[in-house]
Formats: structure tokens, C-alpha cells, sequence
């Protein structure tokens, strides 16, 4: 039945293609012959370029093979398929142009609702056992692409991207510099969606031992654990030029900011242990030691500034005040130049 299955779809892969051929689509023959239906083998990176340099041109060329891509995606009831289309779509977010990326970041606009832009974290392929496995990678994979793009437009520029990016992206700014021009909030919501997409790397399948003997010979399988390791790493990367940031700030951060930070950091170090487990051939050991010890030592010193202010507030108390205009009298308001010019980081004083 197993091998009835694949017939079909190399059947179908053929026809598709001499389809496309037939009627001169270039990048719908390009996306066909990077997506098909064999489950084992990931799409050549010939072919994924072939995909890209399709899309070259002006931003309709670029908007048609997102369309395309997307409409593949959601139209297939086949794992292999679905998997390969965001391998597809990886692709495009590492090497793609800033109009390629640009196009599929605004396909799903923020205006939908939470983080489930694919819509494809109810998907089941059905026909056998291996492809009804298969389906959670695509669930799981899907949830890390919709992470990235959710992360990139956080930041307002697509961090993974190997591509040069556009003169007017923030990305072309040291990442230290820029860091420290954000706002404190604005810097919260970065680390914020950073560690949203650690974890959701974190959760991957995992299956009982003899589907994950049978994975390990998948090479699409690995070319997916592979391409999402390596974006745990860059992550990790953007996550310690804030870790260090926040460092710098500590006495900036309001009684909110702080209580914050702290959740935050608690979230990233809860996935310490199967983060350590995914980089750890990509990461040298120093490396990770520093970096976690940096977050340890940065939560507990944003948590004893949250209880100090905590307790001082219960101590001291908020004065009675009768009108608003009472702030006013007897001079208890008094400006110092720290209040007239507050910059986001203290390294500036």
C-alpha cells in the first residue's frame, strides 16, 4: 500500500510539472519541483535557488511566487508536501530578497490575531503511518516559521536573513548600538517575542524509539532539525545583546519593567536544558556557560530591585494629596538634568 502511495504521487508530481512546463509558469515549475511527494528526501538547494531567482524582478513578480508557494501549502493533504513548502518558505526568509521576504511577512498581517498565520496547526495527513508522523513535524515547523516572522516584525528586520539587507534596515546598525537606542518597552517586547521563538524550538516532536530510528535515516527530517538548530543559535545571539542591555539599565526600569523582565528570563531559563540539548554541536561550551549565567545573574538582580521597590512602597507609602495642584506647592517637585534628559541606556551618563 506504501509503495501504491508513492507511485501515486510521483504520478502526480509528473503531471504537475509537465503542466506548469506546457504553460511557460516558470516559478510554479520551480515550486513543483521542489515540493514533491517523496517523504524522505529534502528539495535540492539547487532547486530552492532555482525557486528564488524565479521570483527575481519587480514586487508583482515577487508577490505571485509567494501566492504561489502559499497556495501550495494550504491546498496539499500531503506531509511531505506541507514540509517541503516551508522548507520553501525557510528558504525565502534566510536567502530570499528583501522583497521576496517582505512579500510573505505581509501575507499574514498581525491584524488576524495571535500566532497562527499558516493555520496549519490542526493539519493530518491521514494516508499512512509514517505521514500521519510526519504531521507533527509540519505542526511544529509551521509554529517556527509564524515565530520568525512574528519575531522579524518585532524587530523590523529579518534577523535570519543571510541576504544584505535593504540601506534603510535597521539590521545594517551595529547590534549593539542599535540596542541601546530602544525604549525599554520597546526592548521587553524584542526579548520578549526572541524567547517565544526559543520556545517553540524547544518543543519538538518527540516520538517513541523505533519512529525516531526511522526519522534518523529521514534526511528531510534532518534537513529541518538542521536549518532550526542554527536559527536557535542566532536567536541566542540577539536574546545576549539585550541580556547585556537590560545589565546597563537596571536602575532605569520601572516596578512594572522589572517584574517583566523577570518573567521573561524565567520563561528562557525553563529552556535551558532541551536548548543546551539542540545547540550543543553549534555552540562552544564557554560560550553557553557565559550565557546562561549572564540571564541567572541579570534575573536575580532584577528580582531584588523588584522586591526593594516593592517593599519600599509598602513602607513609605503614597502622601495624601487633596487637589492635583498640590503637587506643586511647597517645593516638592524638583528637576535634576536626569530628569530633564533620560537616555535609554545608562552607558550614556
Amino acid at each position: 500500500m506504501t509503495k501504491l502511495r508513492e507511485i501515486i504521487g510521483i504520478i502526480k508530481d509528473k503531471a504537475s510539472q509537465s503542466k506548469a512546463a506546457i504553460l511557460s509558469n516558470r516559478a510554479n515549475l520551480s515550486l513543483l519541483r521542489a515540493t514533491s511527494h517523496d517523504p524522505s528526501t529534502p528539495p535540492a538547494h539547487h532547486k530552492l535557488s532555482t525557486l528564488l531567482s524565479s521570483a527575481d524582478g519587480p514586487r508583482s513578480s515577487a508577490s505571485a511566487a509567494i501566492s504561489i508557494l502559499l497556495r501550495r501549502l494550504h491546498s496539499t493533504h500531503s506531509s511531505a508536501v506541507a514540509l517541503k513548502c516551508l522548507l520553501a518558505a525557510h528558504h525565502v526568509i534566510r536567502h530570499g530578497t528583501f522583497i521576496l521576504q517582505d512579500q510573505l511577512s505581509t501575507a499574514y498581517p498581525c491584524s488576524r490575531g495571535g500566532r497562527n498565520y499558516l493555520n496549519l496547526s490542526h493539519f493530518r495527513d491521514r494516508s499512512s503511518t509514517t505521514s500521519w508522523e510526519l504531521s507533527s513535524w509540519v505542526r511544529w515547523y509551521a509554529h517556527h516559521i509564524e515565530n520568525i516572522l512574528c519575531a522579524s516584525r518585532t524587530l523590523g528586520f529579518f534577523f535570519l536573513s543571510a541576504s544584505p539587507p535593504s540601506p534603510s534596515s535597521p539590521a545594517r546598525e551595529n547590534k549593539e548600538e542599535r540596542v541601546s537606542c530602544l525604549t525599554n518597552g520597546d526592548l521587553l517586547r524584542e526579548l520578549d517575542s526572541l524567547v517565544a521563538l526559543i520556545e517553540g524550538i524547544t518543543k519538538k516532536p518527540h516520538h517513541n524509539n523505533k519512529i525516531e530510528e526511522d526519522y534518523s535515516k529521514n534526511k528531510l527530517v534532518d534537513e529541518v532539525v538542521g536549518l532550526v538548530e542554527e536559527d536557535a543559535v542566532m536567536a541566542v545571539s540577539e536574546v545576549s545583546a539585550r541580556v547585556n542591555e537590560f545589565k546597563e539599565r537596571m536602575g532605569l526600569l520601572s516596578f512594572g519593567e522589572g517584574v517583566e523582565l523577570v518573567c521573561i528570563l524565567k520563561r528562557l531559563e525553563e529552556c535551558r536544558e532541551q536548548l543546551v540539548a539542540c545547540c550543543s554541536c553549534l555552540m562552544q561550551k564557554g560560550e553557553k556557560k557565559r550565557f546562561w549565567e549572564c540571564v541567572r545573574e541579570l534575573k536575580e538582580v532584577a528580582g531584588k530591585n523588584v522586591l526593594c521597590t516593592e517593599e519600599e512602597g509598602k513602607r513609605v507609602g503614597r502622601p495624601e494629596r487633596k487637589t492635583e495642584s498640590d503637587r506643586f506647592l511647597d517645593g516638592r517637585v524638583v528637576l535634576n538634568s536626569v530628569d530633564l534628559v533620560r537616555f535609554p541606556s545608562s552607558r550614556f551618563f
